[in-house]
């Protein structure tokens, strides 16, 4: 079947022309005039010569890494084929990912991918194991290894569906400078910089011993949605679509100068509207402020309009390494990395409902006199919501700096014919948030609106900024700290003689210890009905809750390779891993108003133990083809978040109309028609560990002298999966879900709302399937040397089973699926490049992202498009099913060598200024619209210039 479905694959992308490019098959040992290093490759634990095994691993060398123009590791990673479905910087700074960018193997999850630096694991910034690629500083790298495949039975959990290896710098001599310059055609605005320093002492073969000293400095300038064409308009971005205009309305009801609502009224009362005022336009006959739109007799608020691509970025990094022969069989090592990163996120400025005292002078003077001149009786109005932008603090602005530490030290020798290391890491991530502005005390909002002093009800000026200022807030919000400590020991060594060479047996042990603290501050936590005196952040979370736990495991496995006969070996591999619960000093119950109460330190969740195998096999018929397979298992433990997680706020959901639920329900008051409601979290200590199967079959066929194919057939299966129930699902089906409802007492708005639950449980089942091809055709003639390679990936599958009752599967291949995500069809890359001397090379990248199905849009639902009249305005809501475009950029570079010691590199990135493809999608990816940033680059056509310079 297998074989069937490969046999197909490759047709179909023949036919289409999809394919095309990859690395050569390595030249036999035999053919080599000096013996060649037996080394530890990614995937194996076991020192071998370094040839295509049955595994398929992708090596970027230094050169390569620098042809793709990236200035960052996860720029990096981002421009491999095999990545999807990774959080990026822009995400992360409207999507609440708190600066992180990580990375995900074919799309199957960030918290499936292990991240390694010299093949040793990195603290991932929270409780799980995505790792922040932007504490790894790419001038520091000397090569990058990815695996795509499942690695579970080597590494233990979270290596499901591969790993990437960060190997960086060792036992340089020279003195390098190096800097990069990046900026964008349009403006300065997204410019990148770069300037880094290392110098080695000491040659590791003729005086026994290296150190390296290396240090980097980045800057990234921040890019906003107001600087480019296709962001600027936000929420009111005018689209075609089928020959027919069309156009979001994607607006806020928080609103500056501030809508009111009002929610109910005396019995008898002849109108009851909760359809909202704004007193000033009511009165004054306009909408004061850029990017406020009237609707009716209230303002909204284009709050898309408003936020950043891409963030304000500053890196730091020093690197130091040491390596020393104590004799021909043992060497110490010992290497340090510490990165300072900061990140200034900034989005829309903070929306607040905040409930409205009837009694006060601010109702009678403001907003009493709005609702008698529409008719209104405003006496007989019984609760009233004030839907609130605070423009006048500045759009909410986090300055996140990660404290990186990254400290590895041990043995390497042979002993009695054994290569054996012993190694201790200690990795650790500190990220503190730090309010820049934006965000506000509500103690003192309220009391400068009680006071008078502040009016939300004007007109921002130069007056209401200055009133409002003592309310900003500009104190720690929260530090967290993610830490692994690890005691690894690992040995290889050959056993006995098969026909095909030396059987080789390689055991290892390794034991870890991870810990989570969260240390936020009293404002985060916010006030509860157990303590009512403490002030909220209006703009930002409330509800935060302390955590210090902590995890211990160990694991042990055992890996034997085979060559069977010159042509054919098999290698076998299996792993056991036990977790111990988790250790939470900061416990806690709920009382009978759902606030927390402290219990005291204990035990979390169960014991978890799991055991993996790989069995992998590569046939070489002929001197030029080699075929390779594997099967596995592999695992995931819960996070420590997945099951300590204390009953808490967990922010705001997308904008949904309130639930259809019976007028005699419980919670059918706390209706307030579409709005973003409050989202709860929970984490549940019965969960256990995810579980799957995956497999790969591919060739590496070199045709020609000059010329190879490759192709890898790959599938992962994931049972037990952890997820919670999609925001979606949980509004729009209550006669399933409103056991998930709750009404929970909003801290800043100081009342009861409606809020809904999302807790995670082994619910899911997911399926990826794909082809990853690998190309590439060199040839020399007298206009110099020529290299063509082509890579990328054809997803066959990315099917999602949420678990559910009546749940269907959903096949999200080519579609924005439920989770909000998409995982495309064709990622690929086409790289050429010419040398015509030793002095000069060129080269040109050709990249692709296949067109997607869109968020559909449903006009009772989402009502987000409207069509749109011939005065621009919005006509009525409809549905959209679109397609998304599909997305390529050319890239081109030119590297000339002066001397042996002096190097420039000029690049163009985006050489067409292709801009991102219109997307209608309201949810996922952040706050922007119009486009997707997650899977597109804002930033258009962009010169590079990069020097490196060897003294």
């Amino acid at each position: 079947m297998v074989e069937k479905i490969l046999s197909r694959s490759v047709r179909l992308m023949f036919a289409s022309g999809v394919v095309m490019g990859a690395g050569m098959l390595a030249q036999s040992a035999q053919a080599q005039d000096v013996a060649p290093q037996r080394v530890e490759i990614t995937g194996s634990s076991i020192k071998r010569i370094a040839v295509e095994s049955a595994l398929p691993v992708q090596t970027l060398s230094k050169s390569q890494i620098e042809q793709t123009g990236a200035t960052t590791a996860a720029d990096l990673v981002a421009s491999l084929p095999s990545m999807q479905g990774f959080t990026t910087s822009s995400a992360s700074v409207n999507g609440g990912g708190n600066g992180t960018q990580t990375a995900s193997i074919h799309g199957v999850g960030e918290n499936y991918t292990l991240v390694l630096i010299n093949g040793r694991r990195v603290a991932p910034f929270n409780t799980g194991a995505a790792v922040n690629l932007a504490s790894i500083p790419l001038s520091a790298v000397e090569r990058v290894e990815v695996l795509t495949d499942g690695a579970s039975a080597l590494y233990g959990s979270d290596a499901i569906a591969g790993v990437i290896n960060f190997i960086l710098k060792k036992t340089q001599k020279d003195f390098i400078v190096e800097f990069t310059y990046s900026t964008p055609q349009e403006s300065p605005k997204g410019k990148t910089t770069n300037f880094a320093i290392s110098k080695g002492f000491g040659d590791l073969n003729s005086d026994g011993y290296n150190l390296l000293l290396a240090y980097s400095h980045d800057e990234q300038a921040e890019l906003n949605a107001a600087d480019r064409s296709f962001t600027k308009l936000g929420g009111v971005t005018p689209f075609n679509e089928g020959g027919k205009p069309y156009m979001m309305n994607m607006l806020s009801r928080n609103s500056i100068p501030a809508n009111v609502f009002a929610n109910t009224w005396a019995a008898g009362t002849a109108s009851k509207t909760t359809k909202g005022v704004n007193p000033y336009k009511v009165l004054n006959g306009n909408c004061p402020v850029p990017n406020s739109y009237a609707s009716a007799n209230r303002c909204n608020f284009d709050y898309a309009a408003t936020v950043e691509l891409m963030p304000e970025l500053k890196r730091d990094n020093f690197l130091a390494s040491f390596n020393l022969n104590i004799n021909d069989n043992l060497k110490f090592f010992a290497e340090g990395m510490a990165t300072n990163f900061t990140n200034v996120a900034r989005f829309a400025p903070p929306a607040q409902p905040l409930s409205v005292d009837l009694n006060s002078k601010l109702f009678k003077d403001s907003i009493a006199p709005a609702y008698t001149k529409l008719g209104y009786d405003p006496s007989k109005i019984t609760n009233m919501t004030m839907n609130l932008r605070l423009l006048d603090a500045g759009g909410r602005t986090d300055e996140w700096k990660t404290e990186s530490k990254h400290f590895a030290t041990g043995f390497e020798g042979n002993f009695k014919n054994w290569d054996y290391a012993v190694s201790y890491v200690f990795s650790e991530n500190k990220a503190t948030d730090t309010p820049v502005a934006g965000y506000a005390s509500s103690d003192k909002l309220n009391a400068l609106i009680n006071s008078g002093t502040y009016n939300p009800f004007l007109a921002p000026s130069a007056a209401t900024k200055a009133a409002l200022a003592p309310a900003v807030l500009h104190d720690v919000l929260d530090v967290t700290t993610s830490q692994i400590n690890v005691l690894s020991l690992r040995g290889s060594s050959e056993l006995f003689k098969l026909a095909g060479g030396g059987a080789s047996l390689g055991l290892g042990v390794d034991a870890m210890k991870q810990t989570y603290i969260d240390d936020p501050s009293i404002m985060a936590q916010g006030s509860t009905h157990a303590h009512p005196d403490r002030d909220t952040n209006i703009g930002g979370g409330t509800g935060a809750v302390p955590v210090d736990a902590s995890r211990n495991s160990w694991g042990t496995f055992a890996e034997l390779f085979m060559p069977v006969t010159k042509q054919f070996d098999l290698t076998a591999a299996a792993r056991y891993d036990s977790f111990a619960a988790v250790q939470n000093k900061r416990l806690f119950t709920l009382d009978q108003f759902n606030d927390l109460v402290p219990a005291g330190s204990g035990a979390q969740g169960n014991k978890q133990s799991a055991a993996t195998y790989k069995l992998a096999a590569a046939f070489r018929p002929t001197d030029t083809l080699l075929i390779r397979g594997s099967y596995g298992t592999g695992f995931k433990v819960p996070t420590m978040q997945n099951i300590t997680q204390p009953f808490s706020y967990g922010g705001s959901s997308n904008a949904f109309m309130f639930p259809t639920l019976p007028a005699n329900h419980p919670l059918a008051d706390l209706n307030r028609d579409e709005q973003e409601y409050d989202l709860l979290q929970q984490g549940n200590p019965n969960l256990k560990p995810e579980k799957s199967t995956q497999g790969s079959l591919g060739f590496r066929l070199e045709a020609l002298q000059n010329f190879s194919l490759g192709f890898d057939l790959w599938n992962i299966s994931i049972k037990d999966q952890i997820k919670t129930l999609s925001q979606k699902k949980l509004f729009t089906d209550p006669a399933n879900y409103s056991i998930y409802y709750y009404r929970f007492f909003q801290p800043i708005q100081k009342e009861n709302v409606f809020a809904v639950m999302q807790k995670p449980f082994n619910m899911a089942k997911a399926d990826y399937q794909g082809i990853d091809w690998d190309h590439t055709y060199k040839f020399n003639n007298s206009y110099g040397k020529f290299a063509v390679n082509w890579t990328g990936t054809y997803m066959l599958k990315a099917d999602l089973l949420s678990g559910t009752p009546g749940d269907a599967v959903e096949k999200t291949v080519g579609k924005f699926d439920s989770y909000n995500n998409v995982t495309f069809r064709v990622i690929s890359k086409l790289a050429t490049s010419w040398k015509p001397s030793d002095r000069y090379s060129h080269s040109v990248t050709l990249g692709y992202h296949s067109s997607y199905r869109d968020q559909p849009i449903s006009a009772d639902i989402d009502t987000t498009v409207f069509t749109r009249n011939a005065d621009g305005s919005a006509g009525d809501p409809v549905d959209m099913n679109r397609t998304v475009k599909a997305y390529y950029t050319v890239d081109l570079q030119s590297k000339v060598n002066f001397s042996k010691n002096l190097t420039i590199t000029a690049g163009i990135k985006n050489l067409f200024n292709q801009d991102p493809p219109f997307s209608d999608r309201n949810a996922g990816g952040g706050n922007h619209l119009g486009i997707d940033g997650r899977y597109a680059d804002p930033l258009g056509r962009q010169f590079y210039v990069v020097g490196n310079m060897k003294f």
